[in-house]
């Protein structure tokens, strides 16, 4: 039996920590949900100590998960942050506290501004705090990646001997080569006592691009556990993305001789799932589960797929949920079949909740032919999105063209069910529909970014249009929205965006 590879998923923190990315407790908990379904083995929560927000999403994730898998909270080595990670992972059948510092000469000169020994002793310090609150304590060795081997072997000892069940050793800034990072963990699997008895955790960065072959040979020299985020979302550059590291481990199994747990099928929903909670595309050349992952449009490779699909592929699309066929609906189609398709992509609802997402697929299909999958589970996140709104569209209506002024008139409900209607002109229609969102809602911000992209193929398509607004205290957030009116995209996306504003705002008030 090959060793098993711990998948250790840090979207919900690291990832988090792409700008544009935060999401509020609820979506936490629905990409919770994924994970869990998936089978990963750690969910880093959150940093608790540094918001309530952050605190609350670990307790109810903790509570959530139960024993299907660990449930971990970070902390720097810092008594206070350890001290309310407990308290967060109270909740938490399976809790881990994840506490460490930077060893790198720049981190303990420039940021710290510790000598070797007082790291030592802060790090032993915080390891054996956070034994006397959960039995499975993480040590992370920040920048381990630039750390001097002899000082990081012997930082790396201290907290085993202090009582770490897992140390994480870190290329935080991306700036390893695979076999140089290799040779690291190598070196502590040789030097450090009792290293064998603990689990050898990595986190690598994407700043030059080889994060997962960075994972991979910390692998194949002995490190257990991999950190790594769903679409490879993380600060800068991004983290090892889980679905190439698990395929990776999949495909190569025997010569790493490793496997994971996780659940391959999910891959691919849960890549969409992360994509339309945060608002971060996907590129469509991803590996694993980009849009173009297993297209193929060389007459060659078509030929050759055709004849035998692993001519050009070395991956059933299947295997991480991009395959099977696919039920075409249109207006004709009754709740069972609509319901049928929605439990093949992975929702289930209430009879209740369901009917409301039946009337919002005849609205679709009565403006198209045809209704595809990704339509489908744009239906679901406009009204997941409208749910949770603040503030919500009740009609918009424009006019404009040479040599007309673009005119718009639209009505807003808010939160205590009042309607509010405003008129405003601008250069554009969107520019117009824009300004008379922001007489109603008075909310400052600057809109950094507008995209928009067809959900599915066809002219009638829906068009789903994502914005950037940075606030006045430059934190940006991402709105999306859908609909066969593009104007009507535009303002649902710009009204999703400023909801998670004034959410965000009244969270840290």
């Amino acid at each position: 039996m090959t060793r098993k590879i711990a998948i250790f998923d840090t979207t919900l923190r690291d990832g988090e920590q792409s700008p544009g990315a935060s999401m509020n407790t609820e979506e936490k908990l629905v990409v919770a949900r994924e994970l869990i379904r998936m089978k990963v083995d750690v969910i880093e929560a959150g940093f608790p100590v540094s918001s309530p927000g952050d605190f609350k999403s670990v307790a109810e994730i903790g509570r959530l998960a139960g024993d299907e898998c660990v449930v971990c909270g970070l902390t720097r080595a810092v008594d206070r942050d350890i001290e309310v990670a407990a308290e967060a992972l109270a909740t938490a059948k399976r809790p881990r506290i994840h506490t460490g510092l930077g060893v790198s000469p720049s981190h303990l000169r420039d940021k710290l501004r510790l000598t070797e020994d007082q790291a030592v002793e802060r790090a032993v310090h915080a390891v054996r705090y956070a034994k006397g609150f959960v039995d499975d304590v993480e040590f992370y060795a920040e920048d381990a990646g630039r750390a001097d081997i002899p000082f990081l072997i012997r930082i790396v000892q201290a907290a085993v001997d202090a009582g770490a069940t897992v140390v994480n050793i870190p290329d935080t800034t991306g700036y390893n080569l695979p076999w140089d990072f290799g040779a690291r963990i190598r070196s502590l699997m040789e030097n450090v006592r009792g290293i064998e008895d603990v689990t050898v955790s990595v986190h690598t960065h994407n700043d030059l691009g080889m994060a997962t072959a960075l994972a991979m040979e910390a692998v194949r020299n002995g490190a257990s556990q991999i950190e790594c985020t769903i679409n490879g979302l993380g600060e800068r550059a991004g983290n090892t993305a889980m679905e190439e590291v698990v395929m990776a481990i999949r495909m190569h199994g025997e010569e790493l001789d490793a496997h994971t747990d996780v659940d391959t099928r999910e891959l691919t929903r849960a890549s969409r799932l992360v994509s339309s909670i945060t608002g971060i595309n996907v590129q469509p050349n991803k590996a694993i589960v980009g849009a173009n992952a297993f297209a193929h449009s060389s007459g060659i490779h078509q030929d050759g797929v055709l004849k035998a699909r692993d001519t050009y592929e070395i991956i059933d699309p299947a295997d991480v949920g991009a395959g099977g066929s696919q039920i075409i609906l249109s207006a004709r189609s009754g709740h069972a079949a609509l319901r049928h398709r929605y439990e093949e992509l992975g929702y289930t609802f209430t009879d209740v909740e369901f009917e409301p997402v039946y009337e919002a697929f005849l609205e679709v299909a009565d403006k198209k032919k045809e209704v595809y999958d990704g339509d489908l589970e744009s239906i679901v996140n406009e009204r997941n999105r409208a749910d949770e709104a603040i503030w919500t569209l009740d009609a918009v209506q424009i006019s404009c063209g040479f040599p007309l002024t673009p005119t718009a008139t639209l009505t807003l409900i808010g939160e205590d069910g009042n309607r509010t209607t405003e008129v405003a002109y601008g250069t554009g229609p969107v520019d117009a529909v824009y300004k008379a969102v922001d007489k109603v809602v008075g909310v400052g911000c600057d809109l950094s970014e507008f995209s928009v992209k067809a959900v599915t193929r066809g002219i009638d398509a829906l068009g789903e249009v994502t914005v950037r607004v940075t606030g006045d205290d430059g934190e940006v957030y991402i709105g999306r929205g859908s609909d066969g009116d593009i104007i009507v995209s535009s303002c649902r996306a710009y009204l999703n965006a400023l909801n998670r504003l004034i959410a965000d705002k009244r969270e840290r008030a």
